[in-house]
C-alpha cells in the first residue's frame, strides 16, 4: 500500500482490512523496486508474514537519465538512470527520462524498453 521511514505496509488483496508491515531488512534488496499499490506474494511462517516477494521483472518508469553521448564508451554503452522507486540502474544510452523500462528484480538489471 505505502512506505513510511523504512516501514512497508501491506494489505491482503482480497482484503484491504487484513493489514501487515515489514521493514526494509526484513524485505531485503528488493525494496528498491517495490512501488505503491504494486501486488506482491507474500511469505507465510507461523501465521505471520515474514517475507514478500516481488515478480521476477517489474516495469518502473525511468525519472531520470543523463543525455546518452555516442563516444561515452568507458561504460560500455550504458548509464546510470534513476528510477520513480528512487533505484539507480544501469541502462542503455537510448534510454530517455519518461520511458518505462522492465527490470530483472532478482538482478536489479535492465531488461528491455517498454513500448
Amino acid at each position: 500500500m505505502y512506505a513510511h521511514r523504512d516501514c512497508y505496509f501491506f494489505s491482503d488483496v482480497n482484503n484491504p482490512g487484513k493489514r501487515f508491515d515489514l521493514t526494509k531488512d526484513q524485505i531485503g534488496n528488493a525494496v528498491r523496486f517495490l512501488k505503491q499499490n504494486q501486488v506482491v506474494e507474500a511469505l507465510v511462517f507461523d501465521g505471520k508474514v515474514v517475507n514478500v516477494s516481488l515478480p521476477i521483472k517489474v516495469q518502473l518508469k525511468v525519472t531520470e537519465a543523463p543525455p546518452g553521448i555516442k563516444g561515452d564508451r568507458a561504460q560500455g554503452g550504458t548509464k546510470v538512470v534513476t528510477l520513480e522507486t528512487g533505484a539507480q540502474i544501469n541502462a542503455p544510452l537510448f534510454v530517455e527520462a519518461e520511458d518505462v523500462i522492465e527490470i530483472n528484480t532478482e538482478t536489479g538489471e535492465y531488461s528491455r524498453r517498454v513500448e
